[in-house]
């Protein structure tokens, strides 16, 4: 009773309010230059220009060294804006309920998080770090992100009234849809010829080389061997040898043009960034596939995720619509 009369005093003084702010900003800019002012309110709260410039800085930073047009660069950093006000207000709502709701998430629960997840995915603590730096994050930021996901998961159980159930039949169904990821891996050793395509080439230059590229391809049709084209066309500068890849190391092009493909085959003429190449499948290895037990503990943190996801999803699009919330341009 008393949050509703506070909201309906904030809503019938916030022009009075703002009214006041702005005289006292354009007052003070008369000696000084105005430094911060507010450009959202959402029920009791605000958010200020300098927090939304703090969190808006990365990515201005990244849009202003990329080499757009300045069109462009107004054009994207007008969404980046945008995308983040609407971040910070959804964030602010979120963090009015969990104080309505006394909600916090302790040290212990975060560790026993990452326990789980160890425990999952097979990871000593050096592993999971690793992981997470080939990912361009840290143990830092991981936990904050697991702190914000249990925070979701208790609002979403309070708030939706029911816990979230992820049957055995699910996570079967998951594992059958996704044979492919379960499966098991498939490799390639991957054998290449390359002619590079200088950075100043024209139309024609270009041209000229895939024709080149096109004879070594008839070449190959007819039967010679691999290595022995390489050797006398390839612009390589050791051997024809690139390594052994799974499919998701390797660009989608690339991807696309070996799909179906069998060892001793190799695909068509490719332009490439590096030039235009042809790939060779000198073998294909094929590791053993993961069991349903081995995965299900996987499979079922998976979807509870997605579940809470999309739950907390619903429910803060319905906590807005009850909200005040003023974006001030």
């Amino acid at each position: 009773m008393v949050k509703n009369i506070t909201r309906t005093v904030m809503r019938s003084a916030f022009p009075a309010i703002y009214f006041i702010l702005c005289f006292f900003s354009i007052n003070m800019s008369v000696g000084a230059e105005v430094v911060d002012r507010i450009v959202a309110v959402v029920n009791d709260d605000i958010i200020s220009l300098s927090e939304l410039d703090l969190f808006v800085k990365p990515y201005s930073e990244k849009i202003k060294m990329d080499g757009y047009s300045p069109e462009k660069k107004r054009e994207m950093l007008f969404h980046v804006r945008k995308d983040i006000l609407n971040k910070l207000i959804e964030q602010k709502l979120t963090d009015q309920e969990l104080k309505r709701y006394n909600i916090n998430v302790t040290e212990k629960e975060i560790d026993g998080a990452i326990e789980r997840i160890k425990d999952i995915n097979y990871y000593t603590d050096e592993e999971l770090r690793e992981a997470l730096a080939r990912q361009g994050s840290n143990m830092e930021e991981y936990r904050k992100n697991l702190e914000e996901q249990i925070l979701r998961t208790k609002l979403v159980n309070i708030e939706v009234k029911s816990k979230v159930v992820i049957t055995t039949q699910d996570v079967k169904s998951y594992y059958e849809a996704h044979s492919d990821e379960y499966g098991g891996e498939k490799k390639y050793r991957l054998q290449n010829i390359i002619i590079k395509t200088p950075p100043s080439a024209d139309k024609t230059e270009k041209a000229l080389i895939e024709n080149r590229m096109n004879v070594v391809l008839t070449k190959l049709k007819a039967g010679h061997s691999f290595e022995e084209v390489a050797k006398l066309y390839s612009e390589s500068s050791g051997s024809c040898e690139l390594g052994l890849f799974s499919a998701n190391e390797l660009s989608q092009q690339l991807q696309q043009a070996i799909k179906g493909l069998k060892a001793g085959e190799f695909t068509s003429v490719l332009d490439t960034d590096h030039g235009y190449q042809i790939f060779y499948i000198a073998e294909v290895l094929t590791s053993p596939g993961k069991s349903l037990e081995d995965v299900s503990s996987e499979i079922e943190e998976k979807l509870f995720r997605e579940i809470v996801d999309k739950k907390f999803a619903s429910w803060l699009d319905d906590l807005r619509k009850k909200s005040y919330i003023k974006i001030i341009k």
